[in-house]
């Protein structure tokens, strides 16, 4: 990720033109349009033909979207404009450019990532000037991403003098100076949970829990829509996510009985269920499926950002921890409130929490036995 001139083009096509060194790979250029593969990744000043150095430059193909390599490889340019353009080819390596500018960034880089297959390690790179936008922070929440960040500031002796000093006139201390200029992702006003956050929260589960619920928040409808089911432990004052079991496209009996089968398998004291879906209907669900906890069900009286702002407070504290990787429920948590798809994962997620720690601490002294 990187601000405005940063270097974020020369830095993909170096890379593309690294990997294409070695002899018969398939690659893809994926970029915004077929018009900016042409005239920034391959052909702008940064792009692939201006870095390569050596015997032979790579030969542009209009007529079947590919560059060609002195040594056989090829790499084929596709546009984020057609996502399914992209089903079908195989490749060894990619490099994908502007992910925040694509239309339909979601499907387009599953398509690609679909298509990644040959060779024992294929390999994506993806430049980009950062937005708040789901994509991005799905792809920030994976494991085994490798992140770095350029500011426009460390490429300034390849921009007109007074560019930056100009901009930060205009933009200096503003968001936008952050996104464009610092290359950061900039959470978009009012996000309650921060990506560093949730990184940091990250951690092992404990040999033993004092206390474990099941958080259920279900559905509207009666199909289709997600029922967000989330697995929270406590021990002394730290709670531990265990589980994202939210399934989507169940029956009312379905997922009830999902529940049923998620508190068994954790071993749960309490199911903790939002009841503005359905009341006590909630509750007779759960129990028809043999439901072996006790039900506590709670009703949201209160908006979405007020019910998770104590919850929020509690992971900036380093109270909460992750017990592996939830990536769909982390990418929840930091759209929570901004519209769009309802967070059945973070719903539940705060009701859980909630639940072991907030509602607890306010309960005043606890006695525990040994």
């Amino acid at each position: 990720m990187g601000g405005r001139g940063s270097g974020k083009t020369f830095a993909g096509a170096h890379w593309l033109a690294n990997e294409a060194r070695t002899n018969d790979l398939t690659l893809a250029l994926v970029g915004p349009t077929l018009h900016d593969v042409r005239e920034v990744m391959v052909e702008g000043p940064s792009g692939v033909k201006a870095l390569w150095r050596g015997e032979g430059r790579p030969r542009w193909e209009a007529g079947r979207r590919r560059l060609v390599f002195p040594g056989g490889t090829v790499a084929y340019a596709f546009s984020a404009e057609d996502p399914d353009s992209l089903r079908g080819p195989q490749f060894h390596a990619a490099w994908a450019d502007e992910l925040c500018a694509w239309r339909k960034p979601d499907e387009v880089l599953a398509n690609l990532r679909m298509g990644l297959r040959l060779g024992e390690r294929p390999r994506l790179t993806v430049t980009t000037t950062p937005r708040p936008i789901a994509a991005l922070r799905r792809l920030l929440a994976e494991p085994a991403l490798v992140r770095e960040v350029a500011p426009t500031a460390a490429n300034s002796a390849n921009l007109s003098p007074g560019f930056l000093a100009h901009l930060r006139s205009l933009y200096g201390g503003t968001r936008l100076e952050a996104q464009e200029l610092e290359g950061v992702i900039v959470e978009s006003d009012g996000a309650l949970f921060r990506i560093e956050d949730l990184r940091r929260a990250r951690g092992a589960r404990p040999a033993r829990m004092d206390r474990v619920v099941v958080a259920v928040d279900p559905p509207a409808t009666a199909h289709g829509d997600a029922c967000g089911i989330v697995v929270v432990g406590r021990r002394d004052e730290q709670v531990f996510v265990l589980e994202d079991a939210t399934v989507r496209g169940r029956s009312p009996a379905g997922w009830a009985a999902h529940v049923a089968a998620t508190v068994v398998r954790h071993d749960a004291q309490t199911v903790v269920a939002e009841s503005n879906q359905g009341g006590e209907m909630v509750r007779t669900l759960l129990a028809q499926a043999g439901c072996a906890a006790p039900i506590r069900l709670v009703w949201a009286g209160r908006a979405k950002r007020a019910r998770a702002e104590p919850v929020a407070a509690l992971y900036e504290q380093g109270r909460v921890v992750h017990c592996g990787e939830f990536p769909a429920l982390e990418e929840e948590m930091m759209a929570l409130g901004e519209g769009g798809a309802s967070p059945d994962r973070a719903d539940a997620l705060v009701w859980a929490v909630t639940h072991l720690l907030v509602e607890a601490r306010r309960a005043g002294p606890r006695v525990r036995t040994f």
